[in-house]
């Protein structure tokens, strides 16, 4: 639901991935935004109205992405294909990033456009993590990228997690990623994603920023 920069994108590529794609948008001016050889189907329609994501195709679906440009016609709309037709794997683009977090504990997958824009700017503006990949606000955890002293190449990931108090999730080395064991050594150029209550991946990181401390030497 949808057809603007993002749900256009989305169709494309869905689209070139070999899926099935059918785009609905109240405005028949925004499917100009799709290619003119795209196999899709579009609906001009509301996308929470029955009728149109009938027409759709929404009885046979794997998924739905709500992508309009209104919170509220995005909530709705999620709600209406989760409880009317039954489709559990729905994706819905927030804005409001307080609404985002309601809506996670109701179970409706949210990508809160605000934070996720404000994150990425972040990351590029501060270097020096934490770098939040995924959180779950409901449990107050997150999978979070973190950058390393110098000083913790040759430590194993038993001294990090003792450190820390966090979990390595996993590890991205020469390009390959791998769950790593306790007495996996770190070597220069890896990269480690920890897994933190949210409240502590600062500190987290603030630790793996700094000298190994001594404890750990």
């Amino acid at each position: 639901m949808g057809c603007g920069r993002v749900g256009s994108t989305l169709a494309v590529n869905l689209s070139a991935m070999g899926h099935s794609v059918a785009v609905i948008d109240q405005d028949p001016a925004a499917f100009g935004r799709l290619p003119e050889d795209f196999p899709g189907q579009q609906v001009t329609g509301v996308g929470f109205d029955h009728d149109a994501l009938i027409q759709a195709g929404i009885e046979d679906a794997y998924g739905f992405a709500a992508v309009s440009s209104g919170d509220n016609s995005n909530i709705i709309a999620a709600r209406v294909v989760r409880e009317t037709f039954g489709i559990t794997n729905v994706v819905t683009r927030i804005y409001d990033p307080q609404r985002a977090e309601i809506y996670e504990r109701l179970g409706i997958a949210t990508v809160p456009t605000v934070k996720w824009t404000a994150d990425q700017v972040l990351r590029h503006l501060i270097p020096l993590g934490p770098h939040y990949e995924y959180n779950d606000s409901a449990a107050g955890v997150s999978l979070v990228a973190v950058d390393l002293d110098e000083g913790w190449y040759g430590r194993t990931v038993s001294q990090v997690e003792a450190a820390t108090g966090a979990r390595v999730a996993y590890m991205t080395r020469l390009g390959d990623g791998f769950i790593p064991q306790g007495d996996t050594v770190l070597q220069d150029g890896d990269q480690v994603r920890i897994v933190a209550k949210t409240d502590d991946a600062g500190a987290a990181q603030y630790v793996l920023n700094h000298p190994v401390p001594e404890e750990y030497l």
